[in-house]
């Protein structure tokens, strides 16, 4: 343990013992010197009120002006070096003495205090320090994986078109493989720093081959990150799903490989809303199932619940709704056009079960509806930036899954609207209860809830890891090869 010390000033008269204090029993045995270069040491003893006894030495030093200087060289279990407390430091300075009949016990209790508040915040700056630190280092990997991998998917993917000329289903399907492997290595970012998932209610594992409609609450952008992770282990759900999300998305660095796995940027706002639910249509129509996908992911509240909340709970007021405080009312249009493009339509224009009998069937249409709501200890999202950085400490999200069979969706808007609707007032009673006890109520019949710890195998991630780095490598020099030849 280090020392750390505090001076202060001491007149040849005061080397008596001082009074105790009411935190403190202080006992300063002493005497004085005659001549300048004299010293003297002390031992020094406190008695806290846990009854611990800590042995403290006191060193005596005189100056030209006669007046002897205390230094109080104490143990500090808070800081790891020794801060030294001036209080005075030469002839004609204030003094403060420790003569019992005044203040001076009082004194150099606060002393003690101001050193233990300086010691904290010397421990609270180093720690801070090593967050920085270890935040540098985590971007510094990840901007390096983001270089060799993201270029190098797009480059296989480049490499492989005549194979999508020849055999379309084989090459997206070798695309769905890489595609969940970038998924991974996103999903290693949190898991490396701690940050896990917990999964309870409905398992979705069973249902993983068939198609499904995921809609989730949105609180902010780990969210997305979040769904990475707890679908790694449900089968070919990662690499055969397919993601609607702001447009903003496009023009990140994982934007690129969104945009080649036919994920749909969606514009937000009223001005674009129409045209984007035909865009949306466009897009279903031609590239769901000639990728062979399976799940469309969407977030029917259309955006975070800090920005939207204030506005859902204006609108649920004048339109006699539920007040909503953990999510907000859900938009319908986008789930309206996924289940009439995607869903198993029947003679009379409603949805049906499909018929999923038929072997070889390509396009069976929409099974499930699979309602995931997610929760945050503290009702605290966690967003990009954590999960980049990693400073907040390790944490747990709890994520709920709940499965509807298709045919229990009406089409009618008026009818899907208060399906929708009664799906998130739902949600707003299991993260009120999440909250409130730490854990999501149990399934109606049950009295326990029953939840298990999402795991990712480190071996596979670091292999992922290790195929992406080589694999930049390899590009990065033939790409160097051929610019010799040529140039």
């Amino acid at each position: 343990m280090a020392m750390a010390s505090l001076e202060c000033s001491l007149r040849p008269e005061d080397t008596t013992r001082a009074k105790a204090s009411r935190n403190h029993r202080w006992s300063f045995y002493g005497y004085g010197a005659k001549r300048p270069s004299e010293r003297s040491m002390c031992a020094h003893r406190t008695r806290t009120r846990s009854m611990r006894t800590t042995t403290l030495p006191f060193q005596c030093r005189t100056t030209r002006a006669g007046s002897y200087f205390l230094t109080v060289s104490r143990l500090s279990p808070l800081t790891p070096w020794a801060q030294p407390l001036l209080l005075s430091t030469g002839p004609g300075d204030t003094r403060r003495d420790l003569n019992p009949a005044s203040a001076s016990v009082r004194d150099i209790n606060g002393i003690f205090r101001r050193g233990d508040r300086m010691a904290q915040m010397f421990e609270e700056a180093r720690k801070l320090g090593w967050i920085l630190l270890r935040a540098l280092i985590r971007f510094a990997f990840m901007f390096i994986n983001n270089c060799v991998a993201i270029p190098s998917y797009c480059l296989y993917l480049l490499l492989l078109q005549p194979l999508r000329i020849m055999d379309s289903r084989a090459f997206w399907h070798i695309e769905g493989v890489m595609f969940k492997w970038m998924l991974a290595m996103v999903s290693s970012w949190g898991w490396i720093a701690g940050y896990t998932v917990m999964e309870w209610g409905d398992d979705v594992k069973p249902i993983s081959e068939e198609e499904a409609m995921v809609i989730v609450n949105h609180q902010a952008t780990g969210d997305v990150c979040t769904l990475m992770m707890c679908l790694q282990d449900k089968g070919t759900v990662v690499r055969k799903m397919m993601w609607l999300m702001d447009h903003v998305f496009k023009y990140t660095n994982f934007g690129l490989v969104s945009l080649i796995h036919g994920d749909f940027f969606i514009r937000q706002g009223k001005a674009h809303r129409d045209k984007q639910l035909v865009f949306l249509k466009d897009h279903l129509d031609q590239l769901y199932h000639s990728r062979d996908r399976k799940w469309v992911v969407l977030f029917p509240e259309g955006g975070f619940l800090r920005k939207r909340r204030e506005t859902s709970q204006a609108f649920a007021k004048k339109n006699s709704l539920p007040h909503l405080t953990h999510v907000t009312l859900p938009r319908l249009g986008a789930t309206q056009v996924i289940l009439k493009t995607l869903g198993p339509q029947q003679e009379n224009g409603s949805l049906g079960p499909g018929d999923s009998a038929q072997p070889g069937s390509k396009a069976q249409g929409l099974q499930w509806i699979v309602d995931i709501t997610m929760a945050y200890p503290n009702a605290r999202p966690m967003d990009i930036q954590t999960w980049i950085f990693g400073y907040r400490a390790p944490t747990v999200t709890h994520v709920h899954y709940r499965i509807y069979p298709i045919k229990d969706v009406p089409m009618e808007q008026e009818l899907l609207t208060d399906w929708l609707y009664q799906r998130f007032l739902e949600k707003e009673d299991l993260l009120a209860h999440f909250y409130q006890t730490g854990a999501f109520p149990p399934p109606k019949g049950q009295k326990h809830a029953v939840s298990k710890e999402m795991t990712l195998d480190p071996v596979w991630l670091c292999v992922i890891q290790s195929l992406a780095f080589a694999s930049g490598y390899m590009w990065y020099s033939v790409l160097q090869y051929f610019y010799c030849c040529f140039f």
